[in-house]
């Protein structure tokens, strides 16, 4: 997937680049509004993370000019300022999401993948069943079936499996989980990821000799048939 990452401080730059890169996203760099423009009228993205604050135009004038030339990718707004007014000056201006500075990259994450999925995006596809080993997750009818045993699952339950299943193999912190399945405002402070992966460790895991949801001490957990 190509995100346009558009920022002129270097150290976010690095920051975002890098974490991206690391989740498989292919991420060109726009150091100021112009370039921006210029990228997003010849080049097609994904997602267009932009900056408030830059050197040339602001990123509201970017956002605006990008939305005149009918370019209607998913734009997430970065700023330093919290004030209301800017994030609804912001918002629009044609912004489909604001983040202020600092922020953990594992929140960007998910609001990345929050987009992509209000846009029929690539990060949540149409695919009807999810499969690892003999876990079989049909998003279409919502059942879940472990070998020939059906698993009645809640609906967060559900959900909870599905983010493990779209990600197979790849460590899936508390704090994310959090943000995939229950939202940003989720407490994260809460234990309520550990009760629920309890619940369905002991649903899809417990009788079955082969055990595919897995705890990485210090990290997270992960779906693995290995």
């Amino acid at each position: 997937m190509q995100i346009l990452l558009v920022e002129d401080d270097q150290r976010i730059v690095d920051f975002v680049q890098r974490g991206l890169k690391a989740e498989g996203f292919n991420v060109e760099v726009a150091r100021n509004g112009m370039e921006a423009i210029a990228l997003g009228k010849e080049r097609k993205f994904q997602i267009i993370i932009l900056d408030l604050g830059l050197p040339d135009i602001n990123g509201r004038e970017v956002c605006e000019r990008l939305r005149s030339l009918e370019i209607n990718t998913p734009i997430l707004m970065l700023t330093a300022r919290d004030a209301i007014h800017d994030k609804v000056t912001g918002l629009r201006s044609g912004a489909d999401d604001y983040m202020t500075k600092p922020f953990a990259f594992e929140e960007l994450l998910a609001r990345i993948e929050v987009l992509m999925r209000r846009r029929g995006g690539e990060i949540k596809t149409d695919i009807r069943e999810l499969k690892i080993a003999d876990l079989i997750l049909n998003g279409e009818t919502h059942e879940v079936r472990r070998g020939m045993t059906t698993i009645d699952l809640t609906p967060k339950e559900f959900n909870l499996l599905e983010c493990f299943m779209r990600m197979p193999g790849k460590v899936l912190s508390r704090t994310r989980i959090l943000e995939q399945v229950w939202g940003y405002s989720a407490d994260p402070l809460t234990n309520v990821v550990d009760v629920y992966i309890r619940q369905l460790r002991r649903k899809i895991d417990d009788d079955f000799e082969l055990k595919l949801l897995k705890t990485v001490r210090g990290f997270g957990y992960k779906l693995d048939a290995s």
